[in-house]
Parts: C-alpha cells; structure tokens; sequence
C-alpha cells in the first residue's frame, strides 16, 4: 500500500501549485500520517453531533463519557509529539467537547427519569 501511496503522491506533486508547496511539505502535511488520521477522524466527530438528534433513552453515557475523555486527552497528547499537529488536536478537542455536551444530556435524562 505504501508503494502505490508513493506513487500517487510523486504524481500529485507536480500539480501542487506554489502558494500550497508550504502545506503539502509541512511535516504535518498531504503527504503523511499526521493530515490524514485528522481528516478521517472528523467522521467520529460528525457520528457524535448526529447523536444529538438521537432520542436520550438511547444514548449510552459511558459511550459518549469514555469518547469525551479518550478527545480530551488525546488533545493534550496532540499538541506534545513533534510535529505538533494542530489539525489532530482540534478534532480531537471537538470530539471531546461533542461528547461532554452529550454525556451530561444523557446524564441528567437517566437521572430525571431513573425509578426510584
């Protein structure tokens, strides 16, 4: 996979026009790891705003608790490793934030409605 990656890569580079050479060569940029586990992760921070829609009687609170705390941490993580990457850490903080939000709805939903 790595070699057809290359190759698509060596390929995209000639069309990169001037004003984004900086991006594309950036440590964090197209051309490695640290753009794309951002760009794909944003799918679990949209999957968490959806859930907002969701009936609270459903939503699992450890669930949207564990993912809060698994963003938040990884925010921290993100702006310490070298490069920093600055993308990973705002996703992940929404990611947290998105979830905090939630697990405090479902919290205090199972709460109001728990049976004495």
């Amino acid at each position: 996979m790595s070699k057809v990656y290359k190759a698509v890569v060596t390929v995209a580079d000639r069309f990169v026009p001037g004003k984004l050479r900086p991006l594309w060569e950036h440590p964090a940029g197209p051309k490695t790891i640290f753009f794309w586990a951002p760009a794909f992760k944003w799918a679990l921070v949209l999957a968490s705003l959806d859930s907002f829609s969701r009936p609270l009687e459903v939503v699992s609170t450890s669930q949207s608790a564990t993912l809060a705390a698994t963003g938040l941490v990884w925010t921290r993580y993100c702006l310490v490793i070298t490069p920093i990457n600055y993308s990973l850490a705002i996703c992940n903080f929404m990611l947290g934030v998105a979830n905090s939000v939630q697990t405090m709805r479902a919290y205090n939903f199972h709460r109001k409605h728990a049976i004495a």
